[in-house]
């Protein structure tokens, strides 16, 4: 399967993006813990060059906890500053703003020096569709000020809110970039949901996820679902069918409902904290 998708209004993102970075001190970057790579969009380095920059490792509970750690010393060995956190339960969220402060100090020392006061930091928050940017906003204020959903594109223009009198953020929308020159790339944004599933083939996408874990996560599988993870991948997904009892007319698997209960089960981390990629 081919894994292509870049609805228009994200040319339009893009641009606003490059007008409005010289607005802003410092970008916030969430990712998805599961894939940071994957869920990286290549852009925002190039828009980025020469501002404080933070990443902010999302949903990361739903992660392996050995890969966060390899993760946050990846970053942090570029000199990025890192976090995890889980936008929607709020973990690791009050921190930060003290990360804020520390990623941004030249900035704050040099407005002290100059006898500037009350000036906030300015910080863009970026990242991919549906990888928790407008959750996170809502968590860091306290308040519902943008609006979320759990699917992409929610976000379709920008908006500045103004957290503390020294804190403001600018709210972008999800940006991929206009073509996945790795396929491994797109097959990991769809796992997570990052793409549209109307133009996923889900059996091929679920067949996709368990050549990873039978390679990766084999007991993942052994015990959700009670199977041994043996034979081809569209074998193992028949014993799924079996087990969650999905089934057509006249006892007829029914594969496609087996595939879309894997799939979910996988994001909704039922299948235990499963990391896609290392560094």
């Amino acid at each position: 399967m081919n894994y292509q998708w870049y609805p228009g209004h994200m040319t339009k993102a893009k641009r606003m993006m490059q007008e409005n970075i010289k607005l802003i001190d410092l970008i916030i970057e969430l990712v998805d813990a599961r894939i940071p790579y994957s869920s990286r969009n290549p852009d925002i380095d190039e828009l980025g060059k020469n501002k404080a920059r933070i990443v902010l490792l999302n949903k990361s509970d739903l992660a392996d906890p050995e890969a966060n750690r390899e993760w946050a010393a990846y970053f942090a060995d570029r000199g990025v500053y890192v976090l995890e956190i889980n936008a929607k339960s709020g973990a690791g969220v009050k921190s930060v703003q003290g990360l804020v402060r520390e990623a941004c100090r030249e900035k704050l020392e040099r407005d002290q020096r100059r006898g500037i006061v009350n000036r906030p930091v300015r910080a863009m928050v970026a990242g991919i569709p549906n990888v928790g940017k407008s959750t996170f906003i809502n968590s860091f204020a306290g308040k519902a000020c943008t609006k979320t959903g759990n699917k992409p594109g929610v976000t379709k223009g920008k908006q500045w809110i103004r957290l503390q009198k020294d804190l403001e953020l600018l709210d972008t929308p999800g940006i991929l970039w206009p073509r996945f020159e790795d396929q491994t790339v797109g097959r990991n944004l769809a796992f997570i949901g990052s793409m549209n599933d109307e133009i996923i083939i889900l059996d091929e996408l679920a067949c996709d996820l368990l050549c990873f874990l039978r390679g990766n996560y084999p007991e993942a599988l052994e015990k959700r679902y009670g199977i041994t993870p043996e034979g081809s991948e569209a074998e193992i997904l028949s014993a799924i069918a079996v087990n969650r009892r999905c089934y057509q007319k006249k006892e007829i698997l029914d594969l496609e409902k087996a595939a879309g209960i894997l799939i979910e089960d996988f994001r909704g981390g039922r299948l235990g904290r499963i990391t896609l990629e290392r560094p």
